[in-house]
């Protein structure tokens, strides 16, 4: 809505905290705070990195009418902390975000498998959207260092871009490993397919948190992830999960290692679900944020 409209709704319910996230909606809500009657106390979730910040009159009027700021890795908070003047600097908070166990369906998962016509395989997965940034070239490049051993790789998400796909294809189509990659195209089965893996990969350069890291921990998945940002907060590499640097030949090694040593790759897997379903539980961290909100 418009700042107009959302200071009469504030108004109108009787509104005492406005919690958003996307930070282009914080104009709208700083300025619907200003003109509403009720002057809510403002908390935006930053999810993002923050690399600078503009120390002009306007974005310094704007985080001067929020309270708190909540990041959700101790790495944004220190980024929060360090660019936002210290002056007008909200309260900064850090909450990780959740993840909650879900019920699988396994006669859904072996069905899936038959589907997809799984055997012995040793699965390698990645989940999100394709594109470029999420590294499934990545993956394919590794699979093709592996392709003497018995590994196959299944892509999980909806492309975004076309061109990105046509273009890992055709690499696939290349280097003869048509057979060897699946593409599963969007699905809402996430979990569900997650349960065919023995890894999950992770191959953003910098991702913040990485969802997909705890919910895969969640699910009994041995996680694989970049050694930069979110990651570092989440897996302690060769205790419950393992780092690779963000290359193919390194992804290639961790993968062998994990098909060499099924032993450890249960063990990382084991430990990454317990670390996942005490640290990562959504409730516990839901009531962090609650209790922060109360608070204010």
């Amino acid at each position: 809505p418009s700042h107009d409209k959302l200071a009469k709704f504030i108004d109108a319910n009787n509104i005492d905290v406005i919690h958003f996230h996307w930070t282009k909606d914080i104009a709208t809500v700083v300025l619907a705070k200003v003109l509403s009657k009720k002057k809510p106390k403002i908390i935006q979730t930053r999810n993002m990195t923050m690399t600078r910040f503009k120390d002009d009159f306007y974005h310094r009027w704007l985080y001067k009418n929020i309270e708190t700021m909540h990041a959700v890795t101790y790495q944004v908070k220190a980024q929060l902390e360090k660019f936002i003047p210290t002056d007008i600097c909200p309260k900064v908070e850090m909450v990780y975000m959740g993840c909650e166990a879900t019920n699988i369906n396994k006669e859904r998962v072996e069905e899936l498998r038959q589907s997809y016509n799984l055997k012995d395989e040793f699965i390698v997965g990645i989940v999100g959207r394709i594109e470029e940034a999420k590294g499934q070239y990545l993956v394919i490049e590794a699979m093709e260092q592996l392709k003497h051993l018995n590994v196959k790789a299944m892509i999980v998400g909806l492309p975004m871009e076309e061109k990105y796909l046509e273009n890992l294809k055709l690499k696939l189509k290349n280097v003869g490993l048509e057979d060897k990659v699946i593409f599963t195209g969007f699905t809402k089965e996430v979990n569900e397919h997650m349960q065919l893996f023995d890894v999950n990969i992770l191959a953003t350069p910098k991702e913040t948190f990485g969802l997909v890291v705890i919910e895969a921990m969640a699910n009994g998945i041995c996680m694989c992830a970049t050694n930069k940002a979110g990651p570092l907060e989440i897996i302690e590499d060769g205790v419950d999960g393992v780092l690779f640097e963000r290359n193919s030949d390194d992804l290639a090694n961790k993968i062998k290692m994990l098909y060499e040593d099924r032993e450890l790759k249960e063990k990382l897997a084991l430990a990454g679900q317990k670390k996942a379903r005490e640290m990562f539980d959504k409730n516990t961290q839901l009531e962090k944020l609650y209790d922060i909100l109360e608070k204010m």
